[in-house]
């Protein structure tokens, strides 16, 4: 029976029957409740068809002729507790729904699906939601590239348990950081609790892109500037090329990091040569803090160590100074030297 087979308007002013159909059962109820199929009412005439298909009028079972009216109410009453069943059987299947496709839904976000997708997901919890998703899913391999300095300390808590969790499944953890980190005293005790238990971490102090790579079938890029908006991409081989082309090298020039609060001098000096020149560039202190990814703290006393190394009591001098060496007789400038202080 159609959505039609109701009587009088439903919820929102629609009427059920069209006028003419109400109408033609009036005149049929007035008739003496008969209708004798004619010429005057062919096979398609729709007023016709409404009253037969909502059950208003039903043939004569003594002659298949004649259409017979039905009592409203009684249609009604009946018409009400059929719909109440089906309402109730659709109410029971829409509850049951999600649990009967749970499996499927599972089944399309394993990481194990076929590659040539991408999906786009929006947000920076619902983008680690899903990272985590795959994570707990049985990852053999993560391969990360995470630039711009350290980490939101509240990130790095909740992180740390996953992560020990995967390295115990087996699960293989190689990730770069930028060199600023080593000065981030809640990434450095991630990073040396990670690397207990088998993780490996690198930095590297040159630009380079965010990229996270889960056993070579998925890889995870920014989309958006503000990391907002990540593309998964399901293809196993461009999964491979990005480690290949991309991971790889950057891993090859990095240098290791366990925690340890001593910093290499290699650091050191390519971060101190970075200051000289953002310095002689005319960059005041807070920007420059916010590119290293350091606190203004931590640069006040790379400065204040610059100072001492070239004798001078201000900043003026030290710009004075750092200027004069740039332009040495060689043409090449002189850096700083920088022992591997402890922070």
């Amino acid at each position: 029976m159609s959505g039609r087979a109701q009587l009088g308007p439903i919820p929102g002013g629609v009427p059920a029957l069209s006028a003419e159909a109400r109408a033609l059962y009036l005149e049929v109820v007035k008739s003496g409740g008969r209708l004798s199929r004619s010429a005057n009412f062919p096979a398609n005439d729709r007023s016709l068809n409404e009253l037969i298909e909502i059950g208003l009028l039903v043939p004569d079972s003594d002659d298949k002729g004649t259409l017979i009216a039905v009592d409203p109410a009684q249609l009604s009453a009946r018409l009400s507790g059929t719909w109440q069943r089906q309402a109730l059987d659709l109410l029971s299947r829409a509850v049951s729904l999600p649990v009967e496709l749970q499996e499927l839904a599972q089944e399309f976000h394993s990481p194990e699906k076929t590659g040539g997708s991408v999906e786009y997901v929006q947000g920076k919890v619902l983008i680690n939601q899903r990272l985590d998703q795959y994570m707990a899913a049985g990852a053999e391999e993560t391969l990360a590239l995470q630039p711009g300095g350290p980490r939101p300390p509240e990130l790095l808590a909740a992180m740390v348990e996953r992560d020990l969790e995967a390295l115990g499944r087996g699960t293989t953890m190689r990730t770069i950081y930028h060199a600023s980190t080593r000065y981030h005293q809640p990434t450095r005790d991630y990073v040396a609790r990670l690397a207990r238990a088998g993780a490996q971490y690198r930095t590297l102090d040159e630009p380079y892109t965010r990229l996270i790579v889960i056993d070579r079938r998925l890889a995870v890029i920014p989309v958006a500037d503000d990391m907002t908006l990540a593309a998964f991409i399901f293809e196993p081989v461009i999964a491979n090329y990005l480690v290949e082309e991309v991971f790889e090298p950057s891993w090859s020039r990095a240098l290791d990091f366990d925690g340890d609060r001593a910093v290499p001098h290699q650091v050191v000096s390519r971060l101190r040569q970075t200051i000289i020149d953002l310095l002689l560039a005319g960059t005041n202190h807070r920007v420059i803090a916010r590119r290293l990814g350091i606190s203004e703290r931590t640069l006040a006393r790379h400065i204040a160590e610059m100072r001492e190394e070239y004798n001078v009591d201000s900043l003026f001098q030290l710009g004075y100074v750092l200027a004069r060496a740039s332009e040495g007789p060689a043409g090449t400038g002189r850096s700083p030297s920088a022992a591997a202080p402890e922070l």
